[in-house]
């Protein structure tokens, strides 16, 4: 039976495990955020407080990605309410997060396409060629030291207050603006200046959990990428994508997510979903799975090499694009 068959049942909402999903992840949240502000004399307490609340929010955020997806409840009109209230704690813009992010999904693997993706990847062959200043600017950029600390703040409390396609959807964009306002306003008003800063770091942190985890969604030694009409998007999905084996916990503060493979060849899957269905059809079909040593190893690759099909650290001085791929 062809995969794409295998996979159909598991393409079904409930819409009573989304239920419990959405609104125990929200509870969870916001208990976890009181708790923090609560104890914030108690740095034993409020550390892991703050750690268990930024790992809830990034849940959150991967809630609303289904719901981009209309893949957590069966109604897309559910799906866009949710959507929009999620909005509000994840930061992303609901409309405009589900329009940039289709178009990843359409261009996945795309040599052509790289601005489609969360994270950009030069090739071997336009770093050979590429000035001081733009291999400065891209040795910083993948920096795990920037990338992810940096990455955090732009994207989550910066880019998303304009993301990519925003002119489209203006109103939308600066309607979820003023939400933010106001939520914010909210907290200070409970919580103090203190409440605010609580809330910052942890959302920090689980930012920080997120750009970790969406580069190693597609930045891995095997990944894939081509050009058109070579591209085959089946490829694209299944090896393009990984599956990251992090351990349990890290499964359910993700919902899921990490088995990404599965989810870029049916995104109609829900995260309810998703780490059995990676489990059913893994030995089956030869599925690699991505543990943490290679996880942290992958921080190492830098540049995509087209004669070697491999994402490759950068060159040592005086080593040619034939030389590495020659290794």
């Amino acid at each position: 039976m062809d995969i794409r068959e295998r996979l159909k049942g598991y393409t079904i909402q409930d819409d009573r495990i989304g239920a419990v999903s959405f609104f125990g992840t929200f509870v969870f949240y916001f208990a976890t955020l009181y708790l923090a502000i609560a104890h914030q004399g108690t740095w034993y307490l409020l550390v892991p407080l703050m750690v268990v609340n930024g790992l809830s929010a990034v849940r959150l955020y991967v809630l609303q990605h289904d719901t981009g997806h209309a893949s957590l409840f069966k109604s897309r009109k559910h799906n866009d309410w949710a959507g929009e209230a999620l909005s509000v704690v994840t930061f992303a813009p609901y409309a405009a997060m589900r329009h940039n992010h289709n178009m990843h999904h359409s261009h996945l693997g795309n040599l052509d396409h790289r601005d489609t993706g969360e994270i950009h990847t030069m090739t071997l062959r336009e770093w050979e060629v590429a000035g001081f200043w733009e291999r400065l600017y891209y040795r910083l950029y993948r920096n795990p030291l920037v990338l992810i600390p940096l990455g955090s703040l732009y994207t989550y409390f910066i880019r998303y207050r304009w993301p990519k396609s925003a002119l489209s959807m203006w109103r939308s964009v600066v309607l979820h603006n003023l939400v933010i306002l106001v939520y914010m306003g909210v907290v200070v008003a409970l919580a103090g200046w203190n409440g605010l800063l609580i809330w910052f770091l942890s959302a920090l942190f689980g930012g920080m959990v997120g750009v970790f985890m969406v580069y190693l969604q597609h930045n891995f030694e095997d990944t894939y990428w081509d050009r058109r009409p070579d591209l085959d998007p089946r490829l694209a999905a299944l090896q393009g994508s990984s599956a990251l084996d992090l351990g349990w916990w890290l499964d359910l503060a993700s919902a899921n997510i990490a088995y990404h493979d599965i989810h870029h060849f049916n995104a109609r899957i829900p995260h309810y979903n998703l780490r059995k269905c990676h489990q059913m059809i893994r030995d089956e079909y030869g599925l690699p799975t991505i543990k943490w040593p290679e996880a942290l190893r992958s921080f190492s690759l830098k540049l995509w090499d087209e004669e070697a099909e491999r994402l490759v650290p950068f060159p040592k001085k005086g080593v040619t694009q034939s030389a590495v791929a020659a290794e």
